[in-house]
């Protein structure tokens, strides 16, 4: 990841180079289609609120959590609404020309085993084998940190197995794995498969973090040349992110039928997705978004999870600030 993320930024300043023209209204939007990015981005590209601020939008699809930020840093893509926080701190602290526009998605995410495992505590994962998102992605950074601050449980002791949550739950299921870190969602989803909470992300944090703050594993981030050229581009897909968090709010229905028929779920499944609509999904950048943002960093850092200093021009508050404004 590191010697891609490095070697494309060249390739990224040059696209900018040959594109600044166009790139006010044409922009790239990328996401990862195996997580909770797939039932947003599937209401993003079925309705017309970019088409509505002025942006032309093509949509690239990854089948990899880590897919959008290689492709940022490529130039493959303009911006992506759900880029693995841990990522773009690593990407940023290496020189990678991206900032970050937004909190997206809130760490709904639980420590989970089968019903009748003997596992009570995390502490009693360790030498275990351990379902998460791929390594890198900000479940698997924050699980990790998790497991070594609150449980004692250093990355070497358990084996990480990734891989996308409909797979975890398989091997779950199988008995491959001792534990998993699923999504709630995706819990809920479960329906042959009994599962016991061994903690929350969320409750886990914070006693870690002595504060009230959930985690954040998505970002909204673009690369930096958009943002320092066109920052009224980013502005209008802002608001157009903003109305379509509103609308599948308020219009939960229409969400379920879009996403059996564009993003091929059950009706089961549609209907749990869009109950934790509100949960899973942000659109978000004010004081208090950074404040725990940069406490991540401090607390991914402090745990050997990421590496690099925290530069504050990392987050473009700028564009968040003007969609304010737009209707």
């Amino acid at each position: 990841m590191r010697k891609i993320l490095m070697a494309a930024t060249l390739a990224a300043g040059a696209f900018f180079a040959l594109n600044s023209a166009s790139a006010a209204e044409k922009v790239r939007i990328g996401y990862w289609t195996s997580g909770v990015s797939l039932g947003y981005g599937t209401v993003l590209e079925s309705k017309n609120f970019l088409a509505k601020h002025g942006i032309d939008a093509q949509f690239v699809h990854f089948p990899g959590v880590n897919g959008p930020l290689s492709a940022l840093a490529s130039g493959s893509i303009d911006l992506a609404f759900g880029a693995p926080l841990a990522g773009v701190f690593s990407a940023s602290s290496e020189g990678v020309p991206v900032k970050i526009f937004a909190a997206t998605q809130p760490a709904d995410v639980q420590f989970v085993v089968p019903a009748d495992s003997p596992i009570t505590r995390l502490s009693e994962l360790k030498g275990r084998k351990i379902g998460m998102s791929p390594a890198g992605s900000s479940v698997a950074v924050i699980a990790g940190t998790i497991l070594q601050e609150s449980a004692g449980i250093g990355p070497q002791d358990f084996s990480l197995v990734g891989g996308n949550e409909s797979r975890l739950a398989q091997f779950l299921a199988q008995k491959q794995i001792d534990a998993a870190a699923l999504r709630s969602v995706t819990i809920s989803q479960l329906t042959g498969l009994h599962v016991r909470s061994l903690g929350t992300f969320a409750d886990e944090w914070k006693a870690l973090t002595h504060s009230d703050a959930v985690p954040y594993i998505g970002v909204g981030a673009v690369n930096s040349k958009l943002a320092e050229q066109h920052p009224q581009t980013v502005a209008n897909v802002i608001a157009a992110l903003r109305d379509t968090l509103e609308w599948g709010h308020s219009h939960p229905k229409e969400v379920v039928a879009l996403l059996q028929k564009q993003a091929n779920l059950p009706l089961h499944d549609a209907q749990v997705y869009v109950s934790h609509w509100d949960s899973m999904n942000r659109i978000t950048f004010e004081p208090a978004d950074i404040s725990t943002l940069k406490r991540q960093h401090s607390v991914f850092v402090s745990s050997g999870a990421i590496k690099g200093q925290l530069d504050n021009s990392l987050f473009d508050t700028a564009p968040y600030q003007s969609a304010k404004s737009i209707k």
